[in-house]
């Protein structure tokens, strides 16, 4: 069974840091481009970050880019969302997803991707 995980999520002060994990299961990721997106409360699913199967290409929301880093562990089948400085607007429920291509164009489009997860909570608040 295809499954993916996300975890790591919580409460973070303004400027602190969090990382959220993305477990895969049933396929190898190494087959896959990963792509995390977030969702906050009345707005839109809106792409993060995103790495390419490929060439590990990498491709970064403007609103992130210098705070948050994307990484692969191919021995645990997981990929990582380090999310540095983080801002009260950061807030939103984090999902994980597949996709045959990661580009600065797809990330902007939730519909590039499948998402198999419940996703994990990021509250950034004092």
């Amino acid at each position: 069974q295809v499954q993916l995980v996300e975890s790591g999520g919580g409460l973070v002060q303004p400027g602190g840091s969090l990382r959220l994990s993305c477990a895969a299961s049933g396929f190898s990721l190494n087959s896959e481009s990963i792509a995390w997106f977030r969702q906050a409360p009345g707005k839109e699913r809106e792409g993060v970050s995103c790495i390419n199967r490929s060439d590990s290409n990498i491709e970064h929301a403007d609103s992130v880019k210098g705070r948050f880093t994307i990484s692969t562990d191919n021995i645990k089948n997981t990929v990582y969302l380090q999310m540095n400085r983080l801002k009260a607007e950061d807030t939103a429920l984090y999902y994980c997803g597949t996709g045959p291509v990661c580009s600065a164009a797809r990330l902007r489009g939730p519909r590039f991707w499948t998402f198999r997860g419940q996703g994990t909570q990021v509250t950034v608040s004092s």
